[in-house]
């Protein structure tokens, strides 16, 4: 039998029209995963073992990626060698051309190589914009990538002093969803970044002046499910002056996913995975890679 070729694959996605990034089942609603039209791509390459994605990092319907990742094996007829990484990211795009789904990047990684359990990092960037009473007046191209606030008034210097009390090891429990399909995951998780700055602005033409973005950014090792939309419900709730710092600290401590208020979870459009970082030396096997055991291979599309 002829060996398997693994490869870590980079792709972007605009989640809107997608039920999530894994594949759906079949008793599942019409709307496909992203994993399914990319599985279907790699099919139309015409492999000899079944094909089976393994993706890094789930993002739910509706939420963006600029740069998610995912493994899988592809074998080739003995006569023919293993796709070079730059003609593997041509073929599947030309196969998902009638998608809003584009492979950025793929790297040829050990037989050994698993895209979620080897992840070193993982960043979210959730894109708020203040100030519009109505979605109908953000532009277009914005209305599904971002969260339309509708007064201006956010008190960022409270919403900075509650993010500063995420960062660090805490139990997440609290911003667990409650209908958790893990609820076995390990609540105890790494914030190395929360912060919140100016994003970029866009124009109104209502208006006719600038409204301006402010984003948040959160980076783990890992996350519990819906954690960062409700930690984002969570820091604009103090902005806003509807949840003390105060009660924030209390929510984190009680640990009880039903201790989190109702109707602050912040919507899914926008939400983006920005990056997933990897050690370079766990992907040897790649030319594009180099040695050094302190690097990251990451890819940031911003």
């Amino acid at each position: 039998m002829n060996h398997q070729t693994r490869y870590l694959i980079f792709f972007q996605y605009i989640g809107t029209k997608y039920s999530g990034v894994v594949k759906t089942l079949p008793h599942q609603p019409r709307r496909r995963g992203v994993q399914d039209h990319i599985e279907d791509a790699i099919r139309r390459l015409k492999p000899l073992n079944p094909v089976s994605l393994s993706i890094s990092s789930r993002t739910d319907s509706g939420v963006h990626a600029l740069s998610n990742s995912a493994h899988f094996d592809f074998q080739r007829t003995i006569d023919k060698p293993p796709f070079s990484e730059d003609i593997l990211v041509d073929a599947l795009n030309f196969h998902l051309k009638a998608e809003q789904i584009s492979i950025t990047r793929a790297y040829r990684v050990p037989d050994d190589f698993h895209a979620r359990f080897q992840a070193l990092s993982r960043t979210y960037v959730y894109r708020i914009a203040p100030g519009l009473p109505r979605p109908s007046q953000l532009p277009l191209m914005e209305r599904d990538m971002c969260w339309n606030l509708r007064h201006m008034e956010l008190d960022v210097g409270a919403m900075s002093e509650a993010a500063a009390t995420l960062l660090g090891t805490h139990d997440f429990s609290s911003f667990r969803a409650v209908n958790s399909d893990m609820p076995f995951k390990n609540p105890v998780k790494t914030l190395d970044v929360a912060r919140i700055q100016p994003g970029r602005a866009f124009v109104s033409e209502h208006f006719h002046r600038e409204i301006p973005v402010w984003e948040l950014t959160f980076q783990s090792r890992s996350f519990l499910y819906k954690q960062v939309r409700r930690m984002t419900g969570a820091l604009v709730a103090v902005g806003q002056g509807r949840l003390s710092l105060t009660k924030l600290k209390d929510i984190m401590e009680a640990r009880d996913s039903l201790a989190y208020p109702q109707n602050i979870v912040a919507p899914a459009r926008g939400l983006f995975l920005t990056r997933v970082d990897y050690r370079e030396s766990d992907l040897l096997l790649s030319p594009q890679t180099s040695t050094g055991d302190t690097q990251r291979v990451t890819q940031k599309l911003m």
